[in-house]
């Protein structure tokens, strides 16, 4: 494995490939891309991927191609689109802070002081953005859970685990707010500069926005759950009266009968009909007008019978037989001229001379069909070829 040499080869390598990272980037969750479909972004140049395989940008699985996990959760994390809330990098930043604090206090010479007291503004800073970030990542798949996940109990259990990465959230918070405020006093009195200043007056901001969002979401989860358990428990109460409704017990064994008498809502009283009078232009226009009236006639039973005329009698021209010839392809035929060859099944059918002419795409149904009906005869080698905007399997005889 390679590493990059500077950062200027890192931010061009990046660039180069920008369309076929964009495109995996894109499609990370749907499926795995396919090497064939990345050597068509990079201009069929196999040294350009195997360059960023060896760089480790991404990494190859069997004939697909993945992003690589350090790669990928860089761009989530830029691009803010990561789905997991990742909040023990917190506790080992606050330990960082404290380290650098005893470290600066013991320290005599002001230019190490200044590098201690530059790396605990740094640390401060990652904690309160971590911090903030977590909580919207929080609020997010919150809402996508209980929007999204079809499954109660699964909707349940991640709605429980989001709550406890909650309430390690709000205790990262508080163990924050101790650090700043309780715990190192020395060092924020006496090493206090304008810069320091501004980087805790900000993280308190973000603590006490964040402090106000995990309330909501409390609530909102709080809510969530609720409801998830009340539509559980209507689910579960129709499932127990369509078990009594099939055993035909649901009258003997429920007062259903005595709710329903009780029971005044709108959904059970009868549909009101009111009456109205066709109008003239209505009855003037012919295919509704004519519609109507037979559906009301059948309704009221109207004595009036309304006779269609007949249809006159067939001609004899069309009774006469008539005869018609179709070529039929043996498929058992071409199937042994193929295992006779050493060609590709593609090729072979697509310069197979038939018995009646066939289009490109009548051929590629013949390869289809062949696959499906004599796949036992044929070896199916995993590579793929490219022909008129299809794609096939490169398959040979065994």
């Amino acid at each position: 494995m390679n590493t990059f040499t500077s950062i200027k080869e890192l931010l061009s390598t990046l660039v180069r490939e920008h369309k076929l990272l964009t495109e995996m980037f894109e499609k990370r969750k749907t499926l795995s891309y396919k090497y064939d479909f990345a050597l068509e972004l990079v201009d069929y140049n196999e040294e350009r991927i195997q360059y960023l395989i060896n760089h480790s940008v991404v990494r190859p699985n069997g004939s697909f191609l993945e992003i690589d996990d350090q790669f990928l959760q860089f761009f989530e994390q830029v691009l803010e689109v990561n789905e997991e809330i990742n909040i023990s990098s917190i506790n080992s930043y606050i330990q960082n802070v404290k380290e650098n604090i005893l470290y600066f206090l013991k320290e005599n010479n002001e230019s190490r002081k200044y590098d201690y007291l530059r790396k605990v503004k740094n640390t401060l800073r990652k904690i309160g953005n971590i911090i903030l970030r977590s909580v919207v990542d929080l609020k997010r798949n919150t809402d996508n859970t209980f929007k999204n996940e079809p499954n109660y109990k699964v909707k349940k259990a991640k709605l429980e685990n989001l709550d406890k990465k909650r309430i390690d959230i709000s205790s990262f918070i508080g163990q924050t707010y101790k650090l700043i405020q309780e715990e190192e006093l020395t060092f924020f009195k006496s090493a206090l500069d304008d810069e320091l200043n501004q980087v805790i007056t900000h993280l308190k901001l973000q603590l006490n926005e964040c402090r106000h969002n995990l309330i909501e979401i409390q609530k909102q989860i709080i809510e969530y759950l609720n409801q998830i358990k009340y539509q559980s428990g209507v689910i579960e109460k129709l499932r127990q009266l369509k078990y009594l409704k099939d055993q035909f017990t649901i009258r003997a064994d429920t007062d259903i009968d005595s709710v329903i008498l009780k029971n005044d809502d709108v959904i059970f009283e009868a549909n009101p009909v009111y009456p109205l009078k066709l109008g003239l232009e209505y009855l003037q226009s012919d295919n509704e007008a004519y519609t109507s009236i037979l559906r009301i006639a059948k309704r009221i039973k109207s004595l009036v019978k309304i006779k269609l005329p007949l249809a006159r009698n067939i001609s004899n021209e069309y009774l006469q037989p008539k005869i018609e010839e179709e070529i039929q392809i043996n498929l058992e035929e071409v199937r042994n001229g193929f295992l006779a060859s050493g060609n590709n099944l593609f090729d072979f059918v697509l310069s197979y001379n038939f018995e009646k002419e066939l289009s490109f795409d009548d051929k590629v149904t013949v390869y289809c069909q062949l696959i499906s009906q004599y796949e036992t005869s044929f070896v199916l080698t995993g590579k793929y070829g490219l022909q008129q905007e299809i794609e096939y399997a490169m398959v040979y005889p065994k």
